[in-house]
């Protein structure tokens, strides 16, 4: 039975975002609307972690699963793919190394600032 009412709780965030969703004036997307409403519950304490621990839980240990669905739709998709194969892999390499760049100085600029505030 706990398992149901977390479920209903977690469905319930979603769906309530889904009707926001309709009614803002802009495109926004449901799922960024249901995660900060999510965050809103919890940061005020209307909704207790225990609450929604159990089945949370489960969801981010299968999050892998949710993602088979969207790799067999690019499969569907491979002719356009190896059109523009080249390109595409360019664009991976390029952006992994600038991404590994911008992390490797973020926290070498947070232990610079870190040890700079334990010196003082």
């Amino acid at each position: 039975m706990k398992i149901l009412k977390q479920i209903a709780i977690i469905f319930s965030i979603c769906w309530i975002s889904l009707v926001i969703e309709y009614f803002l004036p802009f495109s926004f997307p449901a799922s960024v609307i249901g995660m900060i409403l999510l965050f809103l519950l919890l940061l005020t304490g209307v909704l207790k972690i225990d609450k929604i621990q159990e089945k949370s839980d489960f969801l981010l240990s299968n999050m892998a699963f949710f993602f088979i669905p969207a790799g067999v739709n690019v499969m569907n998709y491979f002719d356009i793919l190896r059109s523009t194969l080249v390109p595409l892999l360019v664009i991976c390499i390029v952006t992994t190394i600038l991404t590994f760049a911008a992390t490797a100085f973020g926290v070498s600029m947070t232990i610079k600032l870190l040890n700079r505030r334990k010196n003082k």
